[in-house]
Parts: C-alpha cells; sequence; structure tokens
C-alpha cells in the first residue's frame, strides 16, 4: 500500500526531473539544477513569510515565487556563459556551478551551515500533486507548439534547426531558464516537505538521480519525468514488500535500468506510449493563420557575390567568385568533387563566413549576421547529406520547416484559446500542402529515419518550400534517385520556378542540370571557369575539359523540349 510520504516523494521526484527534461527536449545536457533548487530553497525559506503570520497556503505559494524567481535568474546567470558548451562540456560546467553553490550554502552563517535550516512543514500529498499536474501540464502543451517544435528540432539536428530559421542560442536559453525555474520550484517544495534542508540535500547524488529518472522516464514525451519518478521511487516500496532489506538494490537496479535504456531504449519508458501525430482533416488553400512574407518581383536581383572567397588553412576552397542571381531564375551550380560547390553555398546561406569578398543575399549582408537571419530574409536549403529530424514524422519535419510563417502559438495554447487552434490547423495545413507538392502526402505520419533514401531527398525539400522562401538552394537533391525519381524532380524544380521562386540548384547530374536551369555556372578548384546558358556550357570546350568528359560524350538532351517550363 502506497504511503503519503511516497505518493509526495514520486510527485516531487517527477517535478525534479522535469527540470532536466526541460533542457533534454532541447538536446542540453545540464546538471545544474541541484545547484538552483538548492538557492531557491534556502532563499525562499529565509524571505518567505512564517505560515503562523499569514496562513500556510499563502506562506507556500509566497516561497514558490521566490523559488522559482531565484531558479530562473540562477540559470540567466548560468546560461549565458554556457550556451556555447555542448555535451559533456555543458555537463561538467553545469555541475561545477552546482557544486559550487552547495559549498557556498556550506559555509554561509544564515543557512545554518552543514546542519541545514529548519523550514515548517506544509506541503501535503494533494498539494504536491497538484503542482505536478499544473508542470505537467506546461510541457504537455508546449510539445505541439511551434516552440515546442523548435526545440524538438535543436535537439535532433542544430545546423539543420539554423537553417530553417530557428535562432538556437535564444530557445537553449529559454529551455535553460525553464529548468532553473522548475528545478526552484523544486527546492522550495523540497524544503517545506522535509522540515530541514542541508546543502547534502542538492548535492552530487540528487543531480545524478535527477538525470537519471529524466532519461529512464524518457525526454521525448512529457510524461516521461512522471514515468521515471513512479519506477525509481516504488523500487525501495517493491524492495520492502518482498523484504529484502539490501540498501543497495535501489541504485543498481536504477544503474542497470539506465544501461538498458541507453543502449536498447533511447526514448526511456515513455516509448512503449505511441507518439500521436495529428493530420489536417482537410485541405484548404487559404493560407489564413499564416505569416506573411515579402518576394522580390520578377527580374529583381536577389543575391551579389563580389569576389567572395574561402581559405582553409592556406587551402582555396572558393577563389573571387562573383556571381548575380534574379528572381524567378533557375541557376545550375556543377564541377567535379572538391570544386568547391557546396563551400559556396554555405557561404550564400550563412553557414560559412568568407574569407573575403562581399556576398549579399535578399538584402542582408553574409558573414554579419546569423544563420537563422539569412532563412528569415527568404533564403531557405536543403543539404549535401540529408540533415533531417529522424525521430519526428515527415509532417512534423515541415512543420518545423514553417517556423517563420507560423504564428507563436504556446502561450495561447496554455489558455485553449480557439486562436491558438486556428493557428496550429492553418501550419498543419501548410505542412500538408508542401508535402503534397513533394507527392509525399500519403507519408505525412511516418518516422522520417523509415523513408527511403529518395522520399527523405523529397521530405527535405518539401521542408524548405513550407518557409516560403524567396531562394531555395538544392545541394544534390537528385543523388541517389533513379532516372525517373530525378526527371520527376526536374519537372517539380521547374513548376518552382514558373510560380516565382528563384532556385540554386547544385547537382552532379549534368542532363538534369542542362534540362532545368536557366544559366549555369561551372566551378572548378574553387574559380569560375564558365558561365552561360546550357547550350553555351554543353558546348564549352573548357568545361568539357575540366568536367564533362569528351566532345564525343556530348551531355545535352536531345529533346530540348525538356527544358520547358510548361
Amino acid at each position: 500500500m502506497l504511503t503519503d510520504a511516497t505518493l509526495t516523494f514520486v510527485a516531487l521526484g517527477a517535478i525534479f526531473a522535469y527540470s532536466f527534461y526541460a533542457v533534454l527536449v532541447a538536446g542540453q545536457l545540464s546538471l545544474g539544477q541541484a545547484g538552483f533548487a538548492s538557492l531557491a530553497a534556502f532563499t525562499a525559506a529565509s524571505l518567505a513569510p512564517k505560515p503562523s503570520e499569514v496562513g500556510e497556503m499563502p506562506a507556500l505559494l509566497i516561497a514558490i515565487v521566490i523559488g522559482m524567481i531565484v531558479g530562473a535568474v540562477a540559470a540567466v546567470v548560468l546560461g549565458l556563459p554556457t550556451m556555447h558548451l555542448r555535451g559533456v562540456f555543458l555537463a561538467i560546467a553545469t555541475l561545477a556551478f552546482a557544486e559550487a553553490v552547495r559549498i557556498l550554502i556550506l559555509n554561509q552563517e544564515w543557512t545554518g551551515g552543514a546542519q541545514g535550516m529548519s523550514v515548517p512543514k506544509v506541503l501535503t500529498p494533494g498539494i504536491a500533486w497538484a503542482v505536478l499536474a499544473v508542470v505537467a501540464y506546461w510541457f504537455a502543451r508546449m510539445g505541439r507548439s511551434r516552440y515546442g517544435r523548435a526545440l524538438e528540432a535543436i535537439r535532433e539536428d542544430e545546423l539543420a534547426a539554423r537553417a530553417m530559421g530557428i535562432d538556437v542560442g535564444r530557445h537553449r536559453l529559454s529551455a535553460f531558464v525553464t529548468a532553473g525555474a522548475v528545478a526552484g520550484l523544486y527546492g522550495v517544495l523540497w524544503a517545506y516537505y522535509v522540515r530541514l534542508i542541508a546543502p547534502e540535500d542538492f548535492g552530487f547524488t540528487a543531480a545524478i538521480d535527477g538525470l537519471v529518472t529524466a532519461v529512464v522516464g524518457g525526454s521525448t514525451m512529457f510524461i516521461g519525468p512522471l514515468l521515471g519518478s513512479g519506477f525509481q521511487t516504488l523500487i525501495p516500496e517493491i524492495q520492502r514488500a518482498l523484504g529484502v532489506e539490501a540498501g543497495w538494490i535501489r541504485p543498481f537496479v536504477a544503474s542497470t535500468l539506465l544501461l538498458v535504456i541507453i543502449l536498447f531504449l533511447p526514448g526511456g519508458l515513455a516509448s512503449f506510449f505511441r507518439r500521436r501525430i495529428r493530420l489536417p482533416k482537410e485541405r484548404s488553400a487559404s493560407g489564413k493563420g499564416l505569416l506573411s512574407r515579402s518576394h522580390p518581383t520578377p527580374g529583381e536581383l536577389v543575391a551579389t557575390l563580389d569576389r567572395l572567397s574561402k581559405e582553409y588553412g592556406g587551402v582555396h576552397a572558393v577563389q573571387d567568385v562573383d556571381l548575380e542571381l534574379r528572381s524567378g531564375e533557375v541557376l545550375g551550380l556543377i564541377g567535379p568533387n572538391g570544386a568547391g560547390k557546396t563551400t559556396l553555398v554555405n557561404m550564400i546561406s550563412g553557414l560559412t563566413p568568407p574569407t573575403s569578398g562581399r556576398a549579399t543575399v535578399l538584402g542582408t549582408e553574409v558573414g554579419r549576421v546569423p544563420v537563422h537571419r539569412i532563412a528569415q530574409a527568404g533564403v531557405s536549403r536543403t543539404f549535401q547529406h540529408s540533415k533531417l529530424f529522424n525521430r519526428l514524422s515527415a509532417l512534423e519535419n515541415v512543420l518545423v520547416g514553417g517556423h517563420l510563417v507560423s504564428r507563436p502559438s504556446f502561450l495561447r495554447r496554455l489558455l485553449w484559446l480557439p486562436s491558438a487552434r486556428r493557428d496550429e490547423a492553418a501550419a498543419l495545413d501548410h505542412a500538408a500542402g508542401c508535402l503534397e507538392r513533394v507527392g509525399l502526402a500519403d507519408l505525412a505520419g511516418s518516422r522520417a529515419s523509415a523513408l527511403s533514401y529518395g522520399d527523405q531527398r523529397r521530405l527535405e525539400i518539401a521542408r524548405a518550400l513550407a518557409s516560403d522562401p524567396a531562394l531555395l538552394i538544392l545541394d544534390e537533391p537528385a543523388a541517389g534517385m533513379n532516372h525517373v525519381e530525378a526527371q520527376r524532380l526536374s519537372e517539380l524544380i521547374t513548376s518552382l520556378a514558373s510560380d516565382g521562386l528563384t532556385i540554386l540548384l547544385i547537382e552532379h547530374n549534368v542532363g538534369m542540370v542542362l534540362s532545368t536551369c536557366d544559366r549555369i555556372v561551372v566551378l572548378n578548384f574553387g574559380k569560375v571557369i564558365a558561365t552561360g546558358t546550357p547550350d553555351e556550357i554543353a558546348a564549352n570546350p573548357t568545361v568539357i575539359e575540366a568536367y564533362l568528359g569528351s566532345a564525343d560524350d556530348d551531355p545535352r538532351p536531345t529533346d530540348r523540349t525538356e527544358r520547358s517550363h510548361t
């Protein structure tokens, strides 16, 4: 039979695990939550009025507010200098912070030092579970919002998320602040339940227990922390029910389970619950609920490159490239392997800063602004090696692609406002339309990692189209496709251009490039060796010698009607 104490500890453990879940969902490994909790607990216990003065519930509520503010502020102080760290480096830095806080509190008179601080017991199982319900509700509503999808995208592939226009730094910091506030909440609740708090309550062991609980439960669904806490807390109860008194069983089982989950069940216990994918019930082309984006007029200058260069340790990947790209144009970029094609488009899309020269894309100078600002200007792209969000469905991938044209909905979802439902429905409708455009409507609910290679390439194009770009960069989109698939892709590119979209195409399928593009630029050893129409490029002796082969191997399509844009 579960006691009140057991129920309370399940709720407290789940709340603490949610502070780890808040950053794990964004791909961050932080161990500073114990430090946030200890600062919040001791500060709130010192500043909040006594229950005898204002009543038990008002005293607890005031303490909770103080604790959450302290935890959030501490998270900002720690997060700003550590946001550039990743993986184990972030974990070590945040763990060092938590240990520094523990030592600081241990040596303060107002905290009681090693003896700890006495706090009135106010928390009951009912209050603990009510608070847990509020925290779980927060993360449940976050999951299907634009903000929640952005965090998941950052967890899956940070580079791709930046290219979709997501401000990774701001989203990571916001997740960190949420973790600090929830950890502060836990610290206050712990203090007002155990009666006597000591620095050791928030030491290294507490941090590891919170992390293990979150990982065991699962960081891909909001119910994970609750599942993990229930499992971790109930192990001793089962042990006592069986009459086993060995104290090493709980940590042994927890450690073994963590190893098993990491090896065989990365999604934790929550993996046993199927992630429900919401699909649009019916298609509508109204576009209401999406943010409007301006597009250049046909023929307007979209990008200008002036002696753009990139060097890597003395190796000239790209040298003095001059180029203009105009609205509605399909520009092909070809050249041998290692010619610098991907490096050039990485500079155009803001992923790689140029060593010298200038590049202005849609009024934004690349190299001087973050990647997401280039995407916000109207640039979208695919990658040479597919960068999908593999644990998300095809539809969810495209929803992330629509980050810049969908409206923020998280706070409105918390209040169940009808406008949030309308905007989310519009985003779903838009994403479904992009999937339909590339022929993947029937696979909307399939996980991206389960798609065939050709479908993954088309999904990446659909995700890029979802941002309603003015310039679309396709980096070898036909790689791995057969002749029929490549022909369909060529027809798709032609139809997109006829809609006014500007396209920069890198492709090794020369026949496809010649039949699709209006103009072609040829790179070799980082330099432009030829620029012209498909006919001019196919007949250029320099191009034939450097890339296309002998003149007898003319790659031009026999039927020039393949170049028709109709």
